[in-house]
């Protein structure tokens, strides 16, 4: 027989099988000899394991051949192989296990929940069938113990409950818009009509300018920040912490915004004002000295404020403040200007006074910012009128000049230098929250039926001073010097503040009015000007007349009480800088004031066209006399706390002087070489 060689090694299944067949049996080194079932002997062979040859007098069984190639490393990858097997086995059947657990408890509370609903579906059922069969019943019992001429009757109340019905819902929204139509005068719908057509590019212009817009923000974002933090501070000193920094922050906002898009001149402002605080001071003590709980009766007449100025404005009564001449205009203008400088200048006093006699040196510092503040404004507000660098730089100066006074200060006063004199910054709580944490709402039947009724009487006192206020600040932002070119709308502009007092009143927030201080900066900030060469004045050009200047301000301003940790930082002297340069600004074009500084010049060297050219020295210093008494007058009124709710009647004396008392010493030419023209 040839010699034959061992055959391959077999793959590992069938190693696997080849040695389950042979019972795990594994050949060894030694010789050995096998026997067959006829008895024949096999030859012997060695060295199995490193594949060596071997002689047979017959051919070897395939079963051999398979068991020759079993290795050791074979038998322990077979045997690794099982226990993966089997572990993967186990693991699979405990997985098997767990799903089959949880599907028998999910299978049950599915059940539960079957058997739970039938039996609710089943209750319900029960108990309309029950209802329907008591219905029945009664039906039948009311049938039998009634005639028929109340059956009669019945069927024709019926109908006639269902014939009104119908009715009231056909004609109802007719009688409303009639109603509406009555109240609303033709002087509001022709408002309405002017200002309609101008809505849409009332929000689109400001995209046109927006090298302008962006400065303006800015700035008056602050300029509108310095007044709602100052009158917060004195109201909640003087309501007892009642209504304080935040609610005027809130309040302002809310205003803001909402006169934004509801108002028909879109550049007026309403704000927090002296005259406000003030009568919110008096309405204060009223209510402490009658044990009367403030916010209900607050709320009461704000809401009886907010009826009377919608109707003062859906019946066109704005027309009667064109009897609101120049004169009385200059003055009351006059007064916001010297009410700006006083509260600039009595904050700066107070360092002195509560300093320490000997240690001056935070007064003098605290003075100095405040002066830094006002001067550097103005500079940067006038740099435009210079010959310096183009006029693209000029103008951007101008426009971000007092943001960057603003930030200048606050950051000198946050050195480490200016810190050891502790200026005093301003002072707002640390977190939002109203004052005594209350809630937003305000209770209106905390208070007896005939109290809510009594409300009405302050409130036709407050109506007045918004009437008088309000139309008076729109009126200086409509002056023609102003260049205006979408019209006036007086009567829009006062229903969209009753709106706004009757929501700042249900939720405890201070009222606003016309801002004329504010409003004018707002003209002015987005006023396109130019130098008139005779006068070595700037002039308006022309304004951007929008709404989302006011209404982005705003957002911002009640956005604050978010970031009240920053507020903290500015300075109280830079604020009373603020105030005075709109103090002083408010000043710029009343000739008022320009007839006050004309009576000390000499004549030669004023232009022509000024008043004491016209009418003399001695007429036109009598006519700038009146109005300077006046003035002292309504300022001296304003620092009476406990008749300031009366400050409107001082309005009408005003009227009533320019209009019976002065055409005794003026002709109307006269009147009219100043300006004031006695209206027809």
């Amino acid at each position: 027989m040839p010699k034959r060689q061992a055959a391959f090694p077999l793959p590992g299944p069938h190693r696997a099988l080849s040695a389950s067949a042979t019972g795990g049996s594994r050949p060894t080194h030694q010789n050995y000899k096998s026997t067959s079932n006829n008895g024949a002997f096999c030859p012997s062979y060695s060295g199995l394991n490193d594949g060596t040859q071997f002689h047979s007098h017959g051919r070897p069984s395939a079963r051999s051949a398979v068991l020759l190639q079993l290795t050791q490393k074979d038998q322990q990858e077979f045997q690794r192989s099982l226990l993966e097997a089997k572990l993967a086995n186990d693991i699979k059947h405990t997985n098997d296990k767990e799903e089959k657990q949880r599907n028998e408890v999910v299978a049950k509370q599915i059940d539960q929940e079957k058997e739970e609903l039938q039996d609710a579906v089943k209750e319900v059922k029960e108990a309309v069938v029950e209802i329907s069969q008591s219905g029945k019943n009664l039906g039948k019992a009311v049938v039998s113990n009634t005639t028929e001429v109340v059956k009669e009757a019945v069927v024709e109340v019926s109908q006639s409950a269902k014939n009104l019905g119908g009715a009231f819902i056909k004609k109802l929204p007719p009688i409303v818009t009639r109603w509406c139509t009555l109240l609303a005068t033709s002087e509001i719908r022709t408002d309405f009509l002017r200002r309609r057509k101008h809505y849409a590019s009332d929000w689109t212009d400001a995209f046109k300018k927006k090298r302008q817009v962006i400065p303006a923000v800015l700035f008056l974002y602050f300029a509108c920040l310095a007044p709602a933090v100052s009158f917060g501070t004195i109201s909640s000193e003087i309501t007892n912490g009642s209504m304080g920094v935040v609610e005027f922050l809130l309040g302002s906002g809310i205003a803001g915004m909402l006169y934004s898009v509801l108002c028909g001149q879109p550049m007026a402002f309403v704000a927090p004002t002296g005259l406000t605080l003030a009568f919110i001071s008096g309405l204060f003590r009223f209510c402490k000295l009658r044990d009367l709980p403030f916010f209900p009766v607050y709320a009461w007449v704000g809401i009886w404020t907010s009826g009377f100025m919608s109707l003062l404005g859906l019946s066109g009564s704005s027309k009667l403040i064109r009897f609101c001449t120049r004169f009385t205009d200059e003055v009351f203008n006059g007064m916001l200007s010297v009410n700006f400088l006083y509260e600039a200048f009595s904050s700066l006093r107070r360092n002195f006074v509560n300093a320490d006699p000997m240690n001056l040196s935070m007064p003098f510092v605290a003075l100095s910012m405040a002066l830094g503040t006002f001067f550097g404004t103005m500079k940067v507000v006038k740099f435009e009128a210079t010959r310096f660098f183009n006029s693209n730089v000029r103008k951007i100066v101008k426009n971000f000049g007092p943001v960057s006074m603003i930030l200048l200060f606050t950051l000198v006063n946050l050195s480490p230098w200016a810190q050891k004199f502790q200026v005093p910054t301003l002072s707002v709580p640390d977190t939002f929250q109203l004052a005594g944490g209350r809630q937003f709402l305000i209770g209106l039947k905390d208070i007896p039926v005939n109290i809510r009724l009594l409300c009405a009487f302050p409130a036709i006192l407050l109506t007045c001073l918004f009437f008088m206020d309000q139309n008076i600040s729109v009126r200086l932002v409509n002056n023609p010097d102003n260049k205006m070119k979408k019209g006036a709308a007086y009567n829009i502009d006062m229903l969209a503040l009753g709106i706004i007092t009757g929501v700042l009143s249900i939720l405890g927030l201070p009222w606003m009015c016309g801002a004329t201080v504010q409003s004018m900066n707002h003209v002015r900030a987005m006023a396109e000007t130019k130098l008139n060469e005779e006068t070595k004045q700037m002039e308006i050009t022309e304004v951007t007349e929008t709404r989302l200047t006011g209404f982005i301000i705003h957002t911002m301003l009640a956005s604050t009480v978010l970031l009240l940790p920053l507020i903290k930082n500015i300075p109280i002297p830079v604020v009373s800088g603020v105030f005075l340069f709109l103090g002083r600004k408010l000043m710029t074009g009343n000739t008022f004031f320009q007839r006050i500084t004309d009576a000390f010049a000499e004549k030669a060297r004023l232009p022509d066209k000024r008043p004491i050219h016209l009418l003399g020295r001695k007429k036109t210093n009598i006519y700038t006399f009146v109005q300077v008494l006046c003035l002292m007058g309504l300022f001296g009124f304003k620092q009476i706390p406990a008749i300031t709710i009366f400050f409107p009647a001082m309005i009408g004396v005003l009227m009533s002087i320019r209009a019976f008392a002065l055409p005794k010493f003026f002709t109307e030419e006269e009147f009219s070489a100043l300006g004031d023209q006695t209206p027809q």
